[in-house]
């Protein structure tokens, strides 16, 4: 993801993959499978005007969970811009992402970066 190849993370989500998306916001909420996790990743540019950019900071593992720090930054017209860090965890079942959880380090800001989608 943070490199923006979509095609290369579908490849390693299997096929009943669950991303917990946190927080309050037009965003948040579980997406299964594959293609409604690339969807729900590309909602992140198409509401950043493509700005969205995730960098790792660092990678452990134990086992079937692997969890890495990273750094999301975006902006938005009408909005503070959103620079945060966070914690990322995945569960990886053979050789595939199966579950994504998402810790984000202020999630009221982030809710309100992103918003409801309400006019």
């Amino acid at each position: 993801m943070a490199a923006g190849d979509m095609a290369a993370l579908r490849s390693v989500l299997s096929d009943d993959a669950v991303w917990h998306q946190p927080g309050s916001n037009q965003l948040s909420g579980d997406h299964v499978g594959p293609e409604a996790i690339v969807a729900h990743l590309g909602r992140f540019m198409e509401l950043s005007g493509g700005t969205f950019a995730l960098t790792t900071q660092s990678v452990a593992d134990a086992g079937a969970l692997v969890s890495t720090t990273v750094r999301f930054t975006a902006s938005r017209a009408d909005h503070p811009d959103l620079d945060q860090h966070g914690v990322d965890v995945f569960r990886v079942a053979g050789d595939q992402i199966a579950e994504v959880w998402l810790v984000s380090e202020d999630q009221a800001a982030e809710d309100h970066f992103w918003g409801t989608g309400q006019p």
